[in-house]
């Protein structure tokens, strides 16, 4: 058994890595920016520096250690960058490359010992996708936060890495899933026809957690069906 921090607990993928590591006996500790999805230990905005350190701290004084931490913060944001505020920009940094930072920093600070951190890129840092510029920004950023970080932290036997996802159903994506036109072109965009679950993504997660997995570091896990690295054949 062993101890997990999940930061962004309630979302989707956030929510199924909950539950897989429950199911294979690990102990969680949750974060969320609220409770209205569910009931975490601690309710986080994972923005601050000092807060995650704090959630880091209590996560350690109700565990007795903490093995991994995975940050499922992120939000989404479809635009060219002519028609993308600075608001807007600003937002999509916090939330996912802030926040990613926040928890390589906390993660340094706090788990001495050594273990495992994994962070949330995406395939559209990979590949280039129209109207993606500013999640793109924000996930490459991470692809190379995890890169520093898990060559910073080598000789403290801390291992950082990212999964990369493609397009994913969860009720972040649900706008882009709902309409049957657009999920049709999204999902021939995917070699394997198909968009992906949450439990894909959680999967691997899980993998990389796993302290079984400890010679596994600074690499990007693009679970995307294909989207960053396979053009299906067309068909007729």
């Amino acid at each position: 058994m062993a101890n997990f921090i999940v930061i962004a607990a309630s979302s989707g993928i956030g929510q199924a890595t909950v539950t897989l590591l429950q199911a294979a006996g690990h102990r969680t500790f949750t974060t969320a920016r609220a409770a209205s999805k569910i009931a975490p230990d601690v309710v986080l905005d994972a923005t601050s520096f000092d807060a995650v350190d704090d959630a880091f701290a209590q996560a350690i004084a109700a565990m007795g250690s903490v093995d991994g931490v995975v940050n499922c913060a992120g939000s989404l944001l479809l635009k060219s960058a002519h028609l993308t505020s600075q608001a807007q920009y600003e937002s999509v940094i916090a939330a996912s490359l802030t926040t990613a930072f926040a928890t390589v920093r906390a993660a340094g600070k706090h788990m001495t010992n050594g273990g495992s951190v994994v962070l949330i890129s995406s395939a559209a840092a990979m590949e280039g996708l129209a109207n993606h510029e500013a999640i793109a920004a924000a996930k490459a950023g991470i692809i190379g936060l995890t890169l520093s970080a898990a060559a910073t932290y080598a000789p403290s036997n801390l291992r950082f890495n990212a999964v990369a996802p493609g397009l994913t159903e969860t009720s972040l994506t649900a706008s882009l899933t709902a309409n049957d036109a657009a999920r049709k072109f999204s999902e021939s965009m995917h070699a394997l026809g198909r968009l992906g679950k949450a439990d894909d993504v959680a999967r691997a997660i899980v993998f990389l957690l796993d302290p079984a997995n400890n010679w596994i570091t600074g690499q990007v896990l693009a679970v995307d069906g294909g989207l960053s690295r396979v053009r299906p054949k067309l068909k007729a």
